[in-house]
């Protein structure tokens, strides 16, 4: 599969729910999941946390159509985190972000969550994140 753009990324909760209401300034982010400017990666976990979360904020509808598409996604990738490393003290239930990507090889992942803050102070495994401002920087540097 040869994708547009090789970012590979793992997506937060945070970020994809603020990422999904078309009024949101965030929507840029949705929409170039949908149209395959980068790969991203999830766990069965992290789905159901998607589902969980979206069902809860945004109602069922939403929540179903959120995931059929991320299924069906070429540039969505399930991945098996064999390895569970706990990093986020904080939060535990984040280490499921961190896992899938160490797993994938990802690039960062992309969080407003301050939890995550931690993994900017360990070595190994190194684990980068980025906001989603930081993220189009990447995508976009002409904006």
């Amino acid at each position: 599969m040869n994708l547009p753009n090789s970012l590979r990324l793992v997506i937060d909760t945070n970020v994809l729910l603020v990422s999904i209401p078309p009024k949101s300034k965030y929507h840029w982010f949705y929409q170039a999941l949908i149209t395959r400017t980068f790969s991203t990666f999830v766990t069965t976990e992290i789905l159901s946390e998607y589902e969980e979360v979206i069902t809860s904020k945004l109602g069922t509808e939403a929540s179903s159509s959120v995931i059929r598409t991320l299924i069906e996604l070429e540039n969505v990738t399930p991945i098996t985190a064999y390895f569970k490393y706990q990093l986020i003290a904080n939060d535990p239930d984040d280490d499921k972000f961190v896992n899938c990507a160490i797993a994938a090889n990802a690039h960062y992942i992309v969080t407003h969550d301050s939890h995550f803050n931690i993994l900017k102070e360990i070595s190994f495994p190194k684990i980068l994140i980025a906001t989603l401002p930081e993220i189009q920087k990447l995508l976009y540097p002409q904006v």
